[in-house]
C-alpha cells in the first residue's frame, strides 16, 4: 500500500472542466454580446510567438491545476507560493507548446511507441527511475527495488500489468513526460550535432591562445581630460545613437520610480494606552491558575501563538534574578524589549538531570512512509496500540523503529539520537521526557509532529533546576486612528503635488527622504523593502512619466511615488540613454582630439619612449600578450591594443589607434609565434565539447528570444 500511496501523491492534476467551462461561458457572454467591460488589451496575459494569449484561457489553465491539486489530495491548501508555481507552470507549458515543440515538428523530431516502451519498462530513462525514487533516501521504492536498492524491471512490469485507474493516469502522465523529454534530448542532440569547428578554427584559437608578443606603448588616457570640457552637438549625439542603436536594446520592459514613505509609528497616546492594557494583563495573569494560562496567553498574544518554555539559570529570559527563588505563579513586568511588550509568569520549577538518553518511535500526523497524512486521533489510536504490544513484550521496541517510525533520522540509529541535555534543539515534550524521566520508563508523548513512543534509556546522576516560564507578548504598534492621520499627510502630499516638478520641490522643502525603485519588471510582487508591492508595480505600468501616485499602503507605511523612467523592450529612445551616449559621443571626440595631438607632436617617430616624452606621457610595457588575453598591463581590458598587437610584426609601430581607455600607440618588441602540432584535432574536440555544453543552457533561451515573448501576467490576479 505504502508503494501506491507513493505513486498517488506524483499522479499529475486532473483537469477542472466545470471550472474552465464556467469562466470561458461568463466571459464570451460578456464579450460576444458586445460588451465594453474588456478591450482585448486589457484582456492579454502576454504574447507568445505572435499568439495571443488571453486571461480566460490562461486562467482557466491556473484552475485546473488548482482543482488537480485539490483532487489529488483533499487536504491540500493552494496557498499562494503554491499558486505562484501554478501559474508559472501554465506559462513555461505554453512557451513550450508554441516555441520549442514547433521546431520539433519542422525537424520531424519524434518518439514512436516502440520507443516509449523501451525507454519506459526495458531500458527505463532515468527520468522514470527519479519518479519512482524516494528522494530524500535516494532508493528506490521497496515495490520495485531489487535487495540492493536499485530498479526491479520484473516489479516495475508487474505493477504495470496490474495498475488500478489512479495510477494508470500517473502512468499515462509519466509516458507525456518521457515523449517530451526524449524529444527535447533529441532536437538538442541534432542542434549539437551541427557544430562542427574547422581545422582553421581549430588553428586560429590555437594561435590566439599561444602566440605571444612582447609591447611597448603609450597610451593618453580619455580622463586626462575633463569631460565638461567638450562639448558636443545635438546632430553628433544622433548619430552616435543611430549607429549604435544595437548597444541600447533592451530585453524586458523595466520602470524605475522614486518614491517617499511615510513609516507609521505609535504615538506617545498609543504607547500610554499599550502600557495601561499590559498592567491590566499582567494584574490579570497573576489570577489566573496552571490550566488557564495557555487560554490566556493565547488571549492577549499578538497573533495568538502560546509560549511556554522551560530555562535554566544560564538562559533564563527574565532579567530578575529573584526568579530563581520565587514562587511558582509570580509575575513580572510589563517590559518593552525591543517593539514588544512582554509578560512573564513563572510557571513552574523542577529538578530534572542535566542529560538524558532515549529511544523513540515517531508516528507521524504525516507519515514519511505511506506519504499520507494522519488526524491526531489516528496517529494516537496507532501510538496506544503499539504501547500495548511493546509493555506486553509481545513485539520488540527495535523492530517496531524499523517498521512503524516515521523519523526516518533515527531508524538506522535505533530511534536513538544519543544523550542530550535542556540546550538540544528538540522540541520540550520530547526533551522533557527524558529529562523528566527514570530509566526504564516508557510513555507516549504528543509533539507537533505526532505522537512519540519514548523509553528512557539513561538519565545523569547530577541534576539542576528547570524553571518553566509562560510569556504574553504584545506588539508596539501603532492605533487605527495614528495610521488615519499618516494616511491623511500622505493624501495631502499626494494630492497637492500631481506633477513631478512639484513633487520634487515639496520633496526638497519639507526635506523628505526620496527613495529610489529600478529595473522594476511588470511581473514583479516585491520591491527593496517594500513587500506585496504588487499594486504599485501595476500602477508603474499604467502611468504616465512623470505622474504621481496615489497613495500605497504597505505594512506600517505609506507611499507616493512618481514615474521616472519607462524602457520598454527593444530599442531604448535616445532620451532614456542620452547619459551614455553623450559620454560615449565626447570619448569618441576626445579620440579625434588625441589622435590629432599625436600626429602634430610626435609626427613620425616610430621610438615609443620619443613619443612619450613629446607627448608628455609615460611608456610602458607588457610581456607575453595573447589574442585571447583579456588584460593589458598598467591598463587592464583593452581589447584595441591586444588585437593590433597581435597583427602586427616584430620592430612594427602602430599609428596613433582609439581604445576603450585612452588612444593609444603601441610598438612589437618581439613575437614569439606557436608552436603548431601535427594536426588540430584535439582542439577542435575541445571547443566542439565547449560549444555543445553551451546548447542545453543558450538554445531554449535563443528560441524565446526569436519567440520575441511579451509576459504580462503581472496585471492580473489569478
Amino acid at each position: 500500500m505504502s508503494v501506491l500511496e507513493k505513486i498517488r501523491s506524483r499522479t499529475s492534476l486532473l483537469v477542472g472542466i466545470v471550472g474552465l467551462a464556467l469562466v470561458i461561458f461568463i466571459l464570451e457572454s460578456l464579450l460576444g454580446s458586445g460588451s465594453a467591460l474588456f478591450s482585448n488589451q486589457d484582456l492579454e496575459v502576454g504574447k507568445i510567438n505572435g499568439d495571443n494569449i488571453d486571461y480566460p484561457a490562461f486562467s482557466a489553465k491556473v484552475n485546473e491545476q488548482i482543482v488537480q491539486i485539490q483532487q489529488s489530495n483533499p487536504n491540500a491548501t493552494v496557498d499562494e507560493k503554491t499558486k505562484e508555481q501554478i501559474i508559472e507552470s501554465v506559462w513555461s507549458q505554453m512557451i513550450n507548446d508554441r516555441v520549442i515543440k514547433l521546431q520539433y515538428k519542422k525537424l520531424g523530431i519524434s518518439v514512436s511507441e516502440d520507443e516509449l516502451y523501451d525507454l519506459m519498462l526495458v531500458h527505463p530513462h532515468q527520468y522514470v527511475i527519479q519518479q519512482l525514487t524516494d528522494q530524500k533516501t535516494g532508493k528506490v521504492y521497496e515495490g520495485f527495488a531489487r535487495p540492493d536498492g536499485t530498479l526491479d524491471l520484473a516489479k516495475l512490469n508487474q505493477w504495470v500489468g496490474q495498475m488500478n485507474a489512479e495510477q494508470e493516469k500517473f502512468w499515462l502522465q509519466l509516458e507525456k513526460s518521457i515523449l517530451e523529454v526524449r524529444a527535447a534530448e533529441k532536437y538538442n542532440n541534432a542542434v549539437k550535432k551541427g557544430l562542427y569547428v574547422t581545422k582553421a578554427e581549430a588553428k586560429d584559437a590555437f594561435i590566439a591562445q599561444n602566440k605571444q608578443v612582447n609591447v611597448a606603448f603609450v597610451l593618453k588616457p580619455y580622463a586626462t581630460v575633463a569631460d565638461s570640457t567638450v562639448k558636443v552637438t545635438e546632430d553628433e549625439l544622433n548619430a552616435y545613437y543611430n549607429k549604435h542603436k544595437n548597444d541600447y536594446k533592451v530585453a524586458d520592459a523595466t520602470r524605475k520610480i522614486e518614491y517617499i514613505a511615510y513609516d507609521v509609528m505609535p504615538s506617545k497616546a498609543d504607547y500610554d494606552a499599550l502600557m495601561k492594557d499590559a498592567q491590566r494583563a499582567t494584574d490579570e495573569f497573576k489570577t489566573k491558575i496552571a490550566s488557564e494560562d495557555s487560554a490566556y496567553i493565547a488571549q492577549e498574544t499578538e497573533g495568538g501563538q502560546v509560549s511556554i518554555s522551560s530555562y535554566s539559570k544560564k538562559n533564563m529570559i527574565i532579567t530578575d534574578s529573584t526568579v530563581f527563588g520565587a514562587a511558582k505563579g509570580t509575575v513580572y513586568g510589563p517590559y518593552v524589549e525591543g517593539t514588544f511588550i512582554k509578560i512573564y509568569k513563572l510557571a513552574d520549577v523542577k529538578s530534572i538531570a542535566d542529560s538524558a538518553k532515549v529511544r523513540h518511535i515517531l508516528i507521524g500526523l504525516q507519515s514519511q512512509k505511506t506519504q499520507t497524512q494522519r488526524t491526531p486521533e489516528v496517529a494516537k489510536r496507532i501510538a496506544d496500540s503499539l504501547l500495548v504490544l511493546i509493555k506486553n513484550k509481545q513485539v520488540k521496541f527495535d523492530t517496531l523503529v524499523k517498521t512503524m517510525s516515521d523519523d526516518l533520522g533515527s531508524i538506522d540509529k535505533g530511534g536513538d539520537y544519543g544523550w542530550f541535555d535542556e540546550n538540544k534543539g528538540f522540541v520540550d515534550p520530547f526533551k522533557n521526557a527524558g529529562l523528566q524521566g527514570t530509566v526504564g520508563n516508557i510513555t507516549i508523548v504528543p509533539t507537533q509532529f505526532g505522537f512519540h513512543i519514548i523509553e528512557v534509556l539513561n538519565v545523569s546522576k547530577t541534576r539542576h533546576n528547570s524553571y518553566t516560564v509562560a510569556q504574553i507578548t504584545k506588539l508596539i504598534a501603532p492605533s487605527g486612528e495614528t495610521s488615519q492621520e499618516y494616511y491623511k499627510t500622505a493624501s495631502d502630499f499626494a494630492g497637492k503635488n500631481q506633477t513631478s516638478e512639484a513633487f520634487n520641490k515639496s520633496v526638497d522643502s519639507e526635506k523628505l527622504n526620496k527613495r529610489i525603485a529600478e529595473n522594476i519588471k511588470e511581473g514583479d510582487k516585491t520591491l527593496p523593502g517594500l513587500e506585496g508591492a504588487k499594486d504599485l508595480v501595476r500602477w508603474t505600468y499604467k502611468a504616465k512619466k512623470g505622474e504621481v501616485s496615489p497613495v500605497f499602503e504597505f505594512k506600517d507605511r505609506f507611499i507616493v511615488a512618481q514615474l521616472v523612467g519607462i524602457k520598454d523592450k527593444g530599442i531604448a529612445p535616445l532620451e532614456d540613454v542620452n547619459d551614455e551616449v553623450t559620454a560615449k559621443t565626447i570619448r569618441d571626440k576626445k579620440a579625434e582630439i588625441f589622435i590629432t595631438e599625436f600626429k602634430s607632436k610626435a609626427g613620425a617617430s616610430k621610438s615609443i619612449d620619443d613619443i612619450a616624452s613629446k607627448l608628455g606621457l609615460t611608456a610602458e610595457k607588457s610581456e607575453n600578450l595573447t589574442f585571447s588575453a583579456f588584460n593589458v598591463a598598467a591598463i587592464g581590458r583593452e581589447d584595441a591594443l591586444i588585437g593590433v598587437a597581435s597583427a602586427m610584426k616584430a620592430g612594427n609601430t602602430s599609428k596613433a589607434i582609439k581604445g576603450d581607455n585612452g588612444v593609444f600607440v603601441v610598438n612589437v618588441l618581439s613575437v614569439k609565434d606557436a608552436v603548431l602540432p601535427q594536426d588540430f584535432k584535439g582542439k577542435q574536440k575541445e571547443i566542439e565539447q565547449m560549444n555543445t555544453g553551451r546548447v542545453d543552457y543558450e538554445l531554449f533561451d535563443a528560441l524565446k528570444e526569436k519567440a520575441n515573448i511579451e509576459d504580462h501576467r503581472g496585471k492580473f490576479d489569478f
